[in-house]
């Protein structure tokens, strides 16, 4: 049985800039495991968020492949890529990225409503990761209506309810307090439990300390790192 979800061989990331061509980070190769809980750590500007875009079929590569789930994405097309992406990948974004014209409940939803599954059932789903989550009582608010830790973890519904096998997280925890922060990263540890993939990219040192392992980038160079 294959246990590795993600892999990656000579990844590169440059762009052109006024001042010449400056590069990400280059010939990155890793395996990642179903289930491993990963934390990706670095200086502001190291390029952490442009290795998730990538990594989330967002953007393309300057060199090297991403295999995800045994499919190598450098020549999908636009249609299988966004149907890889609707079955195996999910974002949380910084800015937790929620639909403003759209209630807590409605956003959890979505990603059921673009696949097309009946309301009923997409309805029972939700209510109940909400219930997990410990944010019932916020079904019908607005985001702006929400604290920022509700904001989150509306989010992470949002992710759970797809149901993929890999989760990105772009500094889930970075305008959160320390309390809502551990909050927060223990849904990640069940997540791992679930066998679900989870890399998130972070500055929290003791957060990224309890990962199973950390990518390190700088310079140019990501590094695999033993957390603790």
């Amino acid at each position: 049985m294959n246990k590795i979800l993600l892999e990656t061989n000579d990844l590169t990331k440059s762009y052109e800039h006024l001042n010449g061509t400056i590069t990400l980070f280059k010939n990155f190769n890793i395996k990642i495991k179903k289930g491993d809980l990963v934390a990706l750590v670095g200086p502001s500007g190291s390029g952490k968020s442009s290795l998730l875009h990538l990594l989330a079929l967002l953007d393309e590569p300057s060199k090297g492949k991403i295999i995800i789930d045994k499919q190598e994405t450098k020549n999908l097309s636009n249609n299988k890529r966004d149907e890889l992406r609707r079955k195996s990948i999910s974002v949380i974004f910084q800015d937790n990225n929620l639909l403003t014209d759209f209630t807590a409940l409605e956003n959890i939803m979505m990603p059921l409503i673009i696949k097309g599954e009946k309301s009923k059932t997409i309805s029972e789903k939700a209510s109940k990761i909400m219930k997990d989550l410990k944010i019932q009582n916020r079904s019908n608010h607005f985001p702006n209506e929400l604290s920022g830790g509700e904001q989150q973890r509306v989010a992470i519904a949002r992710a759970l309810i797809a149901e993929t096998k890999l989760i990105l997280a772009d500094e889930p925890t970075g305008n959160l307090d320390f309390k809502t922060s551990k909050e927060i990263f223990s849904l990640f540890i069940k997540l791992k439990k679930l066998g679900k993939t989870v890399i998130f990219a972070t500055h929290n040192r003791e957060l990224a300390n309890r990962a199973d392992y950390k990518l390190y980038i700088s310079d140019g160079i990501i590094k695999r790192v033993n957390a603790r």
